[in-house]
């Protein structure tokens, strides 16, 4: 089913049925799918929520009143009471005498470089893995799955877990073990990729005139099998920003206390729930929306990369 057949029926001497229709047809597939993303009110909540997350943790030195992990205030933390709202601090303070908002905008930049690295590394690990046993095939297929499937049996956020305990603590540690289990993921989606465009009609074409395997499949079916998994790592970026914070909460994050990160603010707050709960309501409310925010984006993403989605 193409595009052109997903559109809702129209009368045939409608100016928004041709219009449209001929649209659709004379652009590119990324054209397409853009336009239909546009006219998607999901898709539009969800790319302002992860623009605003991008902001705050890029300009996070100038929103932030204050310099992280600053305790010049711990003198106003009592054990019975935490300040709340001033006009100082916009946000209050939390159990350390630090600005709690300038806390939560440095652990926003945590969150995204460590969600961005550990899904760019995943990405380029499991894309290498799938284009070996989608692209090669026979005995290489069968080894790499089979590698595959013993990372999938296990739970993403154990095997975490495991790799950062091994690589020690620290933001690296996270990057890596977060990154681990996202390999497994990408590796089987590029690797099914490839072999739904094996049997197209432009690659049985090529092979006739004599290209190579490497070149058909780098050149040509590779580029065609990248819609999937764009998505597939837009979708992953909400589960690293969820796992890097569930890893800190744990005490695998950065040593360094000055380091701002919202598992561990969620830690902190643990605490003091019954006297400030607010110091636990803001860190899980920013993790929920910004894992919200790429979800929603992803799934919006899938429905236009697919033409049937249209609908």
């Amino acid at each position: 089913m193409t595009a052109l057949d997903a559109l809702p029926p129209t009368g045939p001497g409608s100016p928004d049925a041709t219009g449209e229709a001929s649209g659709e047809a004379g652009a590119g597939p990324w054209r397409s799918a853009w336009r239909r993303l546009r006219r998607n009110p999901a898709g539009i909540v969800g790319a302002v929520i992860v623009v605003l997350f991008v902001l705050v943790a890029v300009f996070a030195p100038l929103l932030a009143p204050y310099r992280p992990a600053t305790a010049e205030w711990f003198g106003q933390v009592t054990p019975t009471s935490v300040p709340g709202p001033s006009a100082e601090h916009p946000l209050g303070l939390d159990s350390f005498g630090s600005d709690l908002l300038t806390q939560l905008l440095y652990g926003a930049r945590s969150s995204l470089v460590i969600g961005v690295v550990s899904t760019g590394v995943g990405l380029a690990a499991g894309a290498l893995l799938g284009i070996l046993a989608g692209g090669i095939g026979g005995k290489v297929d069968t080894v790499v799955m089979r590698v595959v499937d013993v990372l999938l049996s296990i739970p993403s956020l154990l095997l975490a877990v495991s790799v950062a305990a091994i690589l020690d603590r620290g933001p690296l540690a996270i990057m890596l073990a977060v990154a681990a289990a996202q390999v497994p993921i990408f590796a089987r989606l590029l690797r099914a990729s490839l072999l739904a465009q094996r049997g197209q009609d432009y690659v049985v074409a090529l092979r006739s005139l004599g290209l190579r395997r490497r070149r058909i499949v780098v050149g040509h079916m590779l580029p065609n099998s990248l819609g999937p998994v764009l998505v597939q790592a837009t979708l992953t970026l909400a589960t690293a920003v969820i796992e890097v914070a569930a890893l800190s909460f744990l005490g695998l994050g950065d040593p360094n206390p000055a380091v701002a990160e919202w598992g561990r603010m969620l830690v902190t707050a643990q605490a003091r729930l019954d006297q400030a709960p607010m110091l636990a309501l803001y860190p899980g409310l920013a993790i929920a929306v910004t894992a919200l925010g790429f979800t929603l984006l992803g799934e919006a993403l899938r429905e236009a990369l697919d033409p049937r989605s249209s609908r």
